[in-house]
């Protein structure tokens, strides 16, 4: 069997009880946890940066925030619109001329204070 070195098996050259802490290498660094609408935590941790008030939490995708007691809310999606919806929703002839109208009155007014 051939062995060389000082090195006993199994072990990595150089590990021993001198960490990068004790090289100096290790900079004092903060714990800040976040919590997202599910209740999941997430530590993350700063050293001298700005610490954000919000992330996004890398277990549901969902933002993330300081406060347990109030996460930030499930972001609301709108359901998909058909072009029927978006139809049915359009004003008549006399609607849309009544806002036009009211758009002139009041940048007429406007001008007219400047």
């Amino acid at each position: 069997m051939a062995t060389g070195g000082n090195a006993i098996r199994g072990t990595r050259v150089g590990a021993g009880p001198m960490g990068e802490q004790d090289h100096g290498h290790h900079a004092e660094r903060l714990a800040v946890s976040y919590w997202d609408a599910l209740g999941n935590e997430t530590v993350r941790y700063f050293a001298d940066e700005e610490i954000p008030e919000t992330i996004d939490s890398p277990h549901s995708g969902l933002p993330a925030g300081r406060d347990k007691e109030n996460p930030p809310a499930i972001a609301k999606n709108e359901p998909y619109k058909t072009h029927l919806a978006y139809v049915k929703e359009r004003r008549t002839e006399e609607e849309a001329d009544a806002l036009l109208d009211d758009a002139l009155q009041q940048l007429r007014e406007r001008r007219g204070q400047a």
